[in-house]
């Protein structure tokens, strides 16, 4: 047991660094969700001047990103983001698993390859972006492979610059549905980082239809965002949906994070006991019936780690984006993007108010999953 004294030491030699996170972390947090309730920036001539006031406007500047037609472009980056993340933790997940299982073969030269797949997490997205970027020009890359291979035609595929759209959907179709597919998403999610996975689907049922009443009954503008449906401009508006440019984008993040994940599963892998595959064996499993039944089981909170990790890393994914399209690319805007864009252009409660989403989908990956290591610790 500590003393006293033992306690107050302790608290104050980690006094500095909590000074330092409560000024550096926090207060800035605090700064920035004022920031996304006021006026700042509405007139961007005099939003740098001495003595500008900023007043306070509740949420209008969410509501103006959810449903203005002239803030199409946000709608877009978060539409952009969500495919993003499906496709980037599907194929990391699916590619990190494959190579695993090839490392686990005991083939000849492992190590060579282990370094070879995780050679990428050694490079900064940016550099990742610079690469990419020459690899996928329309012109050169890998589009003129099969001409430099084969003798073929080269390929006219624009990677990062098509203007193809797959998955169309209209903004707010189905009115609060969009709000409460989050709700039931973020419910869902924390309630099985918290392995409470037996009680999970009947809360998130009864959480669904006392939304769904509240919203019958006309008092979800009373208590959240309105759900307007957004009038389009034809003029700018290109539609949401998955776009084909994000391909490229998704084939250089899932480039340089598969071979983390790789190694996460390959640690998991090694770590089970071969007795008891021996077991399966003799019972008369086959080697997949193995992975399938003995393995991958195993495996699970492996793979809610990658998953919790890949999905933090897409939701404030930047700098990879910036270096392989730059930041007029509407078709692969993202948030981060964005955030860059209205601060050089002196919109700070608009940029604000996307940096405060952003911060809200973060916590809803990342604040169950340390929740549940705390709770897991203490026990």
């Amino acid at each position: 047991m500590y003393n006293r004294k033992d306690k107050a030491i302790a608290f104050l030699m980690i006094l500095p660094s909590l000074i330092l996170l409560a000024i550096f972390v926090y207060y800035f947090i605090g700064q920035t969700a004022w920031y996304s309730v006021s006026d700042w920036g509405t007139d961007p001539g005099t939003a740098l001047k001495k003595g500008v006031e900023k007043n306070y406007v509740g949420l209008d500047n969410y509501h103006t990103l959810m449903s203005s037609a002239s803030d199409y472009e946000f709608r877009v980056a978060f539409t952009n983001t969500l495919f993003f993340t499906i496709f980037f933790l599907g194929a990391c997940l699916t590619l990190g698993f494959f190579l695993a299982f090839l490392l686990d073969q005991r083939v000849k030269g492992e190590g060579v390859f282990r370094t070879i797949f995780l050679f990428p997490m050694s490079l900064s997205f940016v550099v990742t972006g610079t690469i990419w970027n020459w690899l996928l020009k329309p012109r050169g890359g890998l589009n003129v492979l099969p001409r430099k291979l084969f003798g073929a035609d080269p390929l006219e595929y624009k990677w990062i610059n098509s203007d193809s759209i797959l998955f169309k959907f209209e903004w707010m179709q189905g009115g609060d549905l969009f709000y409460l597919a989050i709700a039931l998403f973020a419910f869902a999610l924390f309630t099985y980082t918290a392995q409470k996975r037996h009680l999970s689907w009947m809360w998130v049922a009864v959480a669904g239809v006392v939304l769904w009443l509240i919203s019958s009954a006309g008092f979800w503008n009373n208590i959240w965002l309105p759900i307007d449906k957004p009038n389009l401009d034809i003029g700018t508006y290109n539609g949401y949906g998955y776009h084909a440019a994000l391909s490229g984008i998704i084939i250089a993040a899932t480039w340089q994070m598969a071979g983390y994940v790789m190694a996460l599963f390959l640690a998991g892998i090694r770590g089970i006991s071969e007795e008891l595959r021996e077991a399966a064996r003799v019972d008369g499993c086959t080697e997949l019936q193995v992975y399938l039944y003995i393995i991958l089981p195993q495996l699970r909170p492996i793979a809610l780690s990658a998953i919790i990790i890949l999905g933090h890393i897409s939701l404030k994914i930047f700098d990879l984006v910036y270096a392989m399209a730059g930041i007029d690319n509407t078709d692969v805007t993202v948030p981060g993007i964005l955030m860059i864009k209205g601060f050089r252009s002196n919109e700070w409660a608009r940029s604000s108010a996307v940096a405060m989403v952003m911060l809200f989908a973060i916590s809803l990956v990342v604040i169950p999953y340390l929740w549940t290591n705390l709770r897991t610790e203490k026990q």
